[in-house]
């Protein structure tokens, strides 16, 4: 029988307890929690029932001696709980955006091969079943040669949602390190992993948000908004990342002559009108997701002109984890996966530093904003 492998989780949130959970739920240990605040730290701990507890990231290693890492705090103090331990030999799991810029995440990314240390990056909605059922379709030649692609969403965010890293691009924030790489992890997934150009718009529609202490949960930061929001005590944190973007990208498919045309349109702070969604298009066919991260149904365009609800497959539907909620299905199926590659099981490919430093370089890229030809003048 192989030995537990012991994990030391850094974050006290929605992701240190998800991935808390999803390590436990696929055979390891969990020996240990590290967080800021220590009465937040104290009564996580309790509820999960995580023995070790420590402020400390770099004594908690010593003391820990873990396995693996699972990182899921923002994304701004990744670097810095990412680096000690791959210099100590552990194998990293973690939340996106790797870190706040490409050089930084390169640079993880290179010290986790010359360390020898495995590495999983959760961008992780390419598990959701419709994601692999299309992506089973595609490959089958249901659509015949992909062509291109969209991704539209509009999230209608509370403007006044507590100021804190998502709001900071130096603490990680920006809907291009929180919503676009789950976006383009589908993307890759279904129609190819080669990425061969990358073009985009960003646009800061917020300015400014309310400074409210207590915050410690992402989930719950909206029962922290002010009730007065003319308060003249009340504080304001001012933001400097993007709370919309626009990216066209072209793929390399193994099923098409040319690159396929993908388009990702987010408004984060925007309402909805029709349904959020995802589409591959094709020579012969195309297959329509409802749902922002392909939360379904699914849908093919038949050879008589009409949109078919298609259901999902058995053997997919059974290889989901047996819990609630999308975003904690999905980092158990990469925590599955992960954990069978360093027991040195038979494992299914999946996302590490690779793609998560190439999606923090990419983020640079579109953050520049000078992909605009000026036209003023004609």
């Amino acid at each position: 029988m192989k030995r537990k492998l012991k994990v030391l989780v850094s974050g006290t949130g929605f992701a240190g307890q998800g991935h808390t959970d999803a390590f436990r739920n696929v055979g390891a240990e969990v020996v240990g929690m590290v967080g800021r605040t220590e009465s937040v730290l104290a009564e996580v701990a309790k509820k999960k029932s995580i023995p070790y507890t420590n402020t400390n990231w770099e004594q908690a290693l010593k003391d820990c001696q873990p396995d693996i890492v699972s990182i899921g705090t923002p994304g701004g103090a990744h670097y810095q709980a990412i680096l000690p331990a791959i210099k100590q030999g552990c194998h990293v799991f973690c939340d996106k955006p790797l870190t706040d810029s490409g050089g930084s995440a390169k640079e993880l990314y290179d010290l986790s091969k010359q360390y020898n240390v495995k590495t999983a990056f959760a961008s992780s909605f390419r598990y959701m079943p419709c994601i692999q059922h299309a992506k089973q379709l595609v490959a089958a030649g249901a659509i015949g040669e992909p062509l291109e692609a969209e991704f539209i969403s509009h999230f209608n965010l509370e403007r006044d949602i507590p100021f804190g890293w998502s709001h900071r691009k130096e603490a990680g924030g920006g809907r291009l390190n929180n919503n676009f790489t789950h976006m383009i992890s589908i993307a890759t997934s279904v129609i190819g992993e080669k990425i061969l150009s990358i073009s985009g718009e960003v646009r800061d529609d917020l300015g400014k948000a309310p400074i409210v202490k207590g915050v410690h949960n992402f989930k719950t930061r909206r029962e922290h908004i002010p009730k007065d929001l003319n308060d003249p005590a009340l504080e304001w944190g001012e933001s400097n990342v993007e709370w919309t973007y626009t990216v066209m990208a072209q793929l390399e498919s193994p099923l098409a002559t040319k690159p396929v045309s993908v388009l990702f349109k987010h408004g984060g702070l925007n309402p909805r009108f029709n349904e959020d969604h995802i589409v591959f298009y094709g020579s012969k066919g195309a297959i329509y997701i409802k749902g922002h991260y392909g939360m379904g149904p699914l849908y093919m365009f038949t050879k008589d002109k009409t949109w078919e609800e298609i259901s999902t497959p058995k053997d997919i539907l059974d290889s989901q984890p047996k819990i609630k909620g999308d975003t904690e299905k999905n980092w158990e199926c990469l925590a599955r996966e992960f954990v069978k590659d360093i027991q040195g099981e038979p494992f299914s490919p999946y996302q590490s530093f690779k793609e998560g430093s190439l999606y923090q370089e990419l983020i640079d890229i579109i953050r520049k904003n000078d992909n605009g030809t000026d036209v003023s003048h004609l």
